[in-house]
């Protein structure tokens, strides 16, 4: 059986006699008449009867007929669809893998907004560290957008050499407090790791077994067994949860315009160590130009929202006054 045979068999229907079907295709009678017949003696078939007014379709032949239409208007979807693929330019692709940093979100939506591609397939997820390395590692993500701490650094460093990765360092900010504007704490210019005692800390939950040093929170003796903890799965509901109780959680201290921030304000650590952000790629893969761009746009974001936090502070700092 051959798309042929089927094309002529359905073409016979519609003109109603296989002299009219064999005109509109410019095809001989008898090259049509042959062809149908070959059909009907594989299939043990007999699909329409002879007639002076033309051809009637058996029974069997009408229920073949509906089977034999539906398979060409497939045939006819697919070579559309990937011929036009094929003759088309190739899509652009970009995969961005980052913990839950609204600079990356941020910088992925200006990619958007103009992309420089024509077709393009481009995706973002927020996931935990751990994560964000296995999908660089295993090639779901293109950038992975991370951060490091002074006690996480070495074993985060020696997991990624492990995978051949690299860490490429974007900016460094002090390690803050996130805390809802009218916390008991937000009039501080700045908290010690004392003055959380007593408060609800809210965290990321992580899978069982995943090291702590690929938390997103920064790492404190104090908060390794809080005696009041509350964990989420998402930004979301972390910002949802700080604004609306007495809890804090810990971090880069970075904010952004976003709605989701506008009742959130982040106060310096003291005395605390440094946090680096970056982002993460293979060692010695070349980027794609999309992949170039963004990070450029990402870097932008980063240092732009350094400049919106400090910006931030000042302006709670003298509207206390």
């Amino acid at each position: 059986m051959t798309f042929q045979q089927l094309t002529y068999l359905v073409e016979v229907s519609k003109c109603g006699s296989i002299n009219k079907a064999a005109n509109k295709l410019f095809l001989s009678q008898s090259g049509i008449s042959t062809a149908i017949r070959e059909l009907e003696e594989e299939l043990g078939l007999q699909f329409f009867v002879r007639s002076n007014r033309g051809v009637e379709f058996t029974p069997d032949g009408l229920e073949f007929l509906g089977y034999a239409a539906s398979l060409l208007e497939q045939k006819q979807w697919i070579e559309t669809r990937y011929g036009e693929a094929r003759n088309a330019a190739p899509a652009t692709h970009l995969s961005v893998s980052s913990q839950r940093y609204p600079f990356t979100e941020d910088a992925f939506l200006e990619l958007l907004q103009s992309p420089e591609a024509n077709r393009y397939q481009f995706s973002v997820r927020e996931v935990d560290m751990d994560a964000v390395i296995d999908d660089v590692y295993d090639h779901r993500a293109d950038i992975g957008v991370i951060c490091l701490t002074e006690l996480t650094e070495k074993m985060v460093f020696r997991y990624l050499d492990s995978r051949s990765l690299v860490f490429h360092e974007v900016a460094v900010v002090d390690p803050c407090v996130y805390v809802r504007r009218g916390h008991p704490l937000a009039e501080q210019e700045a908290v010690a790791e004392g003055d959380l005692a007593g408060y609800p800390y809210v965290s990321f939950e992580r899978e069982q077994g995943v090291a702590v040093d690929f938390s997103e929170e920064y790492r404190m003796l104090s908060l390794k067994k809080p005696a009041r903890q509350i964990r989420v799965n998402s930004r979301s509901a972390m910002l949802r949860v700080l604004s609306y109780t007495d809890g804090f959680t810990t971090g880069s201290g970075l904010i952004t315009k976003s709605s989701g921030y506008r009742k959130i304000i982040t106060l310096p650590l003291i005395e605390k160590s440094g946090i680096r952000i970056g982002w993460i790629a293979l060692k010695g893969g070349k980027l794609s130009q999309q992949a170039e761009r963004f990070l450029r746009l990402l870097e932008k974001n980063i240092l732009e929202s350094i400049e919106f936090t400090s910006r931030a502070r000042r302006a709670l700092k003298e509207g206390s006054r």
